[in-house]
């Protein structure tokens, strides 16, 4: 019976080390809220500067339904600094988080098993991002919504292959919301923020209370 319970807990040993080798298991919870809060931030600057609520529709023409002194280009022009804001502030906050994260694990960030996660993201992400841009260009603005949803909900869950497989779920929902909001125009802005903001912080709280409560305690 010892001997059962001591080649147990050296396969559960093994299987932990092959999984830290083929997997980046760092990431912080934390930089999932604190993405969520940016999120929500850029759509409230957003809602605020085109003098609207987060239920507009953003037309296929360019204009919309709102009161505003932007004309097409300007509002191009705008959503594209606040998405690129958004994500460096994102990233950032994203980076410091998880940094901190693995340093309390002793790991590095830059190894092989987070840049397998990185390749694997990449080209849904970039592939979404110059999809957007020519979104804008034809005056497409509202299709821009759920298409980084999708986009980014495909991404992560390319990317759960090589990461903590709580990452899937929240690909599902990214992309399920993107879906649903293709045929719910009218809450474009709406479904931005529940995917980019409300539902980062959800999935951040229980992947912090999950995993990095106790080494902060």
């Amino acid at each position: 019976m010892y001997e059962s319970r001591e080649h147990l807990q050296t396969l559960t040993e093994i299987r932990s080390l092959m999984e830290r080798s083929s997997k980046f298991l760092s990431l912080s919870g934390l930089s999932g809220v604190s993405a969520g809060l940016i999120a929500l931030a850029g759509a409230f600057v957003v809602s605020m500067r085109l003098q609207t609520d987060l239920f507009t529709v953003f037309l296929s023409n360019g204009a919309g339904d709102y009161h505003t002194d932007l004309n097409k280009q300007d509002i191009r022009q705008f959503l594209v600094t606040v998405g690129i804001i958004v994500l460096v502030l994102a990233l950032l906050s994203g980076t410091y988080f998880t940094v901190r994260q693995a340093r309390r694990q002793g790991q590095t960030v830059w190894n092989q098993s987070s840049q397998r996660l990185f390749r694997a993201m990449f080209v849904p992400l970039a592939t979404g991002g110059i999809f957007c841009l020519a979104l804008l260009q034809y005056n497409l603005i509202w299709l821009t919504f759920p298409v980084t949803l999708i986009f980014y909900g495909l991404a992560l869950l390319n990317g759960s292959k090589y990461t903590l497989r709580d990452v899937e779920s929240l690909a599902y929902c990214e992309i399920g919301l993107g879906l649903l909001s293709l045929f719910l125009p009218g809450y474009n802005l709406l479904t931005w923020a529940i995917g980019f903001g409300v539902l980062h912080i959800i999935y951040g709280l229980a992947m912090y209370y999950k995993y990095e409560r106790t080494l902060t305690a």
